[in-house]
């Protein structure tokens, strides 16, 4: 957790493993004592938003600790009405049954078929912006969050702008860049792509060169820590099999595919040390998690991710720690060489889609995930694999969907660094382009969308009387920083309406959960309005 004092607040600070006094057990893991939410391969939870064109099913999740039954079931409910409204937006396609997305080389759990989607609903309804702004101001005016708070809400349906206060003001978004990092992933990689991972032959015989793809879900076993993952140990198998009565001598492991710093800019000390993220490089198992079986931060990770991961695999082939050493790999040998050539491939494993990992990424707001994803829609744009090329690929996919040039600065994908900056109108703008048809790949944007009171980092928000309004009708992904607080999503009004909305605040005065309180009644008064 955040020291006292630390530079991070909901997201890092608080005590280890401590839930928010009155709250069920869960904070933002951009930040502090965050459960896992991605284990168990179950049956998807009801009320899950519609898979969009790509057919990539969703990651069923693992429900934190219960908040009581009679929260659980209003919810269940609420969430289910939201994904029938979804059914009517752009006259989105929804496919029953996706394919099965099996690693090569990896055994998966099977994929369990949802149950038929009901019909859907045909309500229209949303607020008018006069008689919401009626509602809001005095709310955002009189809130905790001081003078410095930027909205836009936007109806998903026409575009209509209902309310805004400094829409194009760029702020800091905290773990509100995850949601552009999201975006722009689905954009370039689109939600099937996966990262291969590939072992070629060395220079002399017996070695083998491990190469680093950017898999930052990559494990060592099945004993990892994401869902789905490649493993070393199959890899591992392969080489052996290629090698046939070769034996392995050597591993030189490569991760030159990065370049740059290994840690963000303007990320403070402790985002490492304290374990809130690792050293950002092209190979590593488990997000430089030293302990698989630990759930919530902060989390010992890996001086050397690389080095970890090397020896890992160096274990999986039979060899010891001190076997390994890092290098480059050899150009890639003709095809029909042998097995022994420099260069021959001997083996490669794949990742799981990238649906999955920007699920786990957005719903356990994992930092470590945002940078390696970033960095594929750098290698996706042809730019350098650094957090400078990442965030000006990011930046070139947010031009090319058309939203407001001046109104984005990134620094990193995670939203760590304070050197970020977004404008509200970005991120409604963009949750607009995936509602409206012409952008299929970011449909699935609202599938990787937290639930408040229901799953990841929204599972303990909208927990007082006066937001419960917004209890499983509200997806979104919140953001905080020390004097920093954000949230941004979707929403499903009373009278059946479907808005975007964002609301950032900097230079917020008051402790991290009272300014969530905040941002929940604000949020809550937009899905309760009735006032259409």
């Amino acid at each position: 957790m955040g020291r006292p004092g630390s530079h991070y607040g909901a997201e890092t600070g608080g005590e280890a493993g401590s839930p928010r006094p009155g709250y069920p057990q869960g904070v933002d893991q951009g930040g502090s004592g965050f459960p896992r939410t991605y284990p168990q391969p179950t049956h998807p939870q009801p009320g899950t938003y519609p898979q969009a064109v790509h057919n990539v099913p969703a990651t069923p999740v693992e429900k934190a600790p219960p908040v009581g039954k009679r929260r659980r079931w209003p919810i269940f409910v609420a969430i289910t009405l939201v994904g029938l409204v979804l059914l009517g937006v752009a006259g989105w396609r929804i496919w029953i049954d996706g394919p099965k997305f099996a690693s090569p080389s990896a055994s998966q759990s099977a994929e369990v078929t949802p149950g038929p989607v009901l019909a859907r609903l045909s309500g229209s309804g949303a607020p008018s912006g006069g008689t919401l702004a009626q509602q809001l101001e005095p709310l955002v005016l009189g809130s905790d969050l001081g003078k410095k708070v930027s909205v836009s809400v936007v109806d998903l349906r026409t575009g209509q702008v209902l309310y805004e206060r400094d829409p194009a003001n760029m702020v800091i978004p905290a773990s509100n860049a995850k949601m552009v990092t999201a975006a722009a992933v689905l954009a370039t990689r689109g939600p099937a792509y996966r990262i291969t991972t590939r072992a070629v032959a060395g220079a002399n015989p017996g070695e083998v060169v491990l190469i680093g793809a950017g898999d930052a879900t990559l494990s060592a076993d099945g004993e990892g820590y994401y869902v789905g993952a490649a493993r070393l140990d199959h890899l591992a198998e392969q080489v052996k099999k290629a090698l046939g009565d070769t034996k392995p001598t050597k591993v030189i492991f490569d991760g030159s595919l990065y370049s740059g710093p290994l840690l963000g800019p303007a990320w403070e000390a402790d985002a490492h040390e304290e374990g809130f993220t690792s050293k950002i490089t092209a190979l590593m198992i488990n997000g430089a998690r030293v302990d698989t079986k630990d759930k919530m931060m902060p989390f010992d990770r890996y001086a050397d991710p690389e080095l970890a991961a090397a020896e890992a695999f160096a274990k999986a082939l039979g060899l010891p720690a001190n076997a390994v050493a890092r290098g480059t790999a050899p150009a890639a040998s003709p095809s029909g060489a042998s097995a022994a050539a420099a260069g021959v491939q001997l083996g490669a494993v794949q990742s799981a889609p990238m649906l999955r990992q920007i699920e786990q990424m957005m719903g356990e707001s994992d930092n470590t995930l945002a940078e390696a994803l970033a960095r594929q829609v750098a290698i996706a744009k042809g730019k350098p694999a650094s957090f400078e090329g990442a965030g000006e690929a990011v930046e070139q996919v947010l031009t090319e969907l058309g939203l407001p040039v001046g109104q984005f600065n990134l620094a990193d994908g995670a939203g760590y660094s304070t050197q970020n900056q977004l404008s509200p109108a970005v991120l409604t703008g963009l949750l607009t382009r995936a509602a409206d048809g012409k952008h299929p790949a970011l449909a699935d944007l609202f599938n990787v969308l937290p639930v408040a009171g229901w799953s990841g980092s929204m599972d303990y928000r909208f927990a007082k009387p006066d937001a419960a309004g917004g209890l499983g009708v509200v997806r979104a992904k919140s953001g905080t920083l020390r004097g920093v607080n954000s949230i941004s999503g979707v929403v499903q009004t009373a009278d059946g309406g479907l808005l975007a909305f964002a609301v950032l605040a900097e230079n917020v005065p008051v402790w991290q959960y009272p300014a969530q309180d905040a941002l929940d009644k604000i949020v809550a008064r937009i899905a309760t309005c009735g006032c259409g």
